[in-house]
């Protein structure tokens, strides 16, 4: 219930069963300057409770001793009805216990009738209200911060000095996963990716007492990845450092859509520049061929064999140009879709049939978690397989003979069905992936650099996203995400 400071008349509520007490309360009250009070008086306990719980008066005075019942009863019933408006207990004589019992319940104050007087009613009330009314501020600031903190879209955190969490908004509990009790006193460092990140953001705050804008991958408790900005400052009380409070800003979704954005204007410009190649390339490359032939006319190849096999390494090698311009052709633009729906686990045994020569004879370990409730896609699964064929057969490539394993999952998450082929394989540097998918980037002896390219471009059309993680030496993951209201 409210509480308001009053500005003119303050009205009392006297809890009292001696009148002589309340004809001498009333007179101390009418010597008092600068205030003007209207006094009610009770003396019954349950009309008195109800008198209290209408909350019509600014303050209340409470006699200890009211018949068969306690002033202290009547307090602790108006505090658990949370009744704001200062309350004052009176009792005949002074009893320490009673004095400490009363201030534990939420008493204003404690006064002993026989050694009350005007000065000491008017101080006794002031305080009260001015007490009151502090609190009642610190309440609504603490009520207004709070309803901020629990209602924030960003995780809110609050960590101490030794950067353990204290208190988390549910945003925060939501993004990491972890629910109130487990955050309580967890290491804020459980929640960086790598710890050299948390060591530059620790470093930073005891430095320089806040941190703005930093980026840092974060990982939940079910060990999902997170790409965060991280905001920052340190409180103290008593000019002593006791803890810090931070906000993190999910940035994962937005570098995602500025990589996706990136990756297709790369491919744009790529297909362009391929098409423009082609042509300026096969127009001389078809006049070569043509005064070939003319050559082999005039001259006799039989009787030289030297003529015959200079003529034939001309006529391989262009053959060869033709190749690459037609393989890098179609890479950038992988043509029209026959879409069609298709279950995610037909699409893997099918690749697999494609491949499954290839397993057995590099003795792979093939293992499959593929969930086979997952919904229809509409996709080309032709162009689809390829692409996941061309994925299998760079996991094969890198593997060891006789110890390679090869994991392939498919499930639903976030609207989305994720296939994830893991191989433990030579892996790739990490300089090196965002090299991947450009045309002719290989790692491969003899490869032409291409596959890759192809397969990113037939995800593109299929409005799909792809992500790769590596260490070198443990191996790599391709992460493949398709709607499943691509249809």
């Amino acid at each position: 219930m409210e509480f308001t400071v009053p500005h003119t008349e303050i009205r009392i509520l006297l809890v009292e069963d001696d009148e002589d007490d309340v004809l001498l309360t009333r007179d101390y009250l009418s010597e008092i300057e600068n205030y003007t009070f209207h006094l009610d008086w009770e003396s019954d306990y349950d009309q008195s409770l109800d008198r209290i719980l209408a909350c019509d008066h600014d303050l209340y005075f409470i006699d200890y001793h009211l018949g068969k019942n306690t002033g202290i009863e009547l307090l602790r019933k108006a505090k658990e009805c949370n009744i704001k408006a200062p309350i004052i207990l009176l009792t005949g004589q002074g009893d320490w216990e009673i004095d400490m019992q009363a201030a534990r319940i939420g008493a204003s104050d404690y006064l002993v009738k026989g050694e009350i007087n005007p000065q000491m009613l008017e101080r006794s009330i002031r305080y009260a209200l001015n007490h009151t009314k502090a609190i009642h501020e610190l309440d609504e600031k603490e009520r207004k911060y709070r309803s901020l903190f629990e209602k924030s879209i960003d995780p809110i955190f609050i960590i101490s000095s030794e950067f353990t969490i204290t208190d988390a908004s549910p945003s925060m509990m939501e993004f990491c996963g972890y629910n109130a009790g487990e955050l309580q006193d967890l290491p804020l460092a459980a929640l960086f990716e790598k710890i050299s990140e948390f060591e530059v953001f620790k470093d930073t705050l005891l430095n320089h007492g806040q941190i703005k804008d930093l980026e840092a991958g974060m990982k939940s408790k079910k060990n999902e990845r997170f790409h965060c900005q991280i905001n920052c400052i340190g409180f103290d009380i008593d000019n002593r450092q006791t803890g810090f409070q931070g906000i993190i800003h999910d940035l994962t979704m937005r570098k995602k859509a500025e990589k996706e954005l990136l990756m297709a204007e790369k491919l744009s410009m790529t297909g362009k520049i391929a098409r423009s190649i082609a042509h300026e390339v096969r127009n001389p490359l078809t006049n070569l061929n043509l005064a070939l032939e003319q050559l082999k006319e005039e001259i006799n190849v039989g009787a030289s064999t030297d003529a015959a096999l200079f003529i034939d390494i001309i006529h391989r090698n262009a053959n060869r140009i033709e190749q690459l311009i037609s393989e890098m052709l179609n890479s950038s633009r992988p043509g029209e879709l026959n879409l069609r729906k298709v279950q995610p686990a037909t699409l893997i045994e099918e690749t697999l049939k494609l491949s499954i020569d290839r397993i057995k004879l590099r003795e792979i370990q093939l293992d499959k978690k593929i969930n086979t409730d997952l919904p229809d896609i509409y996709v080309d699964p032709e162009k689809l397989k390829m692409a996941f064929l061309n994925i299998i057969i760079n996991a094969i490539e890198a593997m060891e003979t006789d110890t390679g394993r090869l994991l392939i999952e498919a499930d639903k998450q976030d609207g989305q069905i994720i296939f994830q082929f893991t191989d433990n394989g030579m892996g790739i540097a990490k300089e090196n992936l965002d090299k991947l998918f450009d045309p002719f980037y290989t790692g491969k002896k003899g490869g032409m650099g291409l596959g890759l390219t192809s397969v990113q471009n037939i995800l593109q059309s299929h409005k799909a996203g792809i992500e790769v993680r590596s260490k070198p030496g443990e191996g790599t993951t391709f992460s493949i995400y398709i709607p499943v209201d691509n249809g």
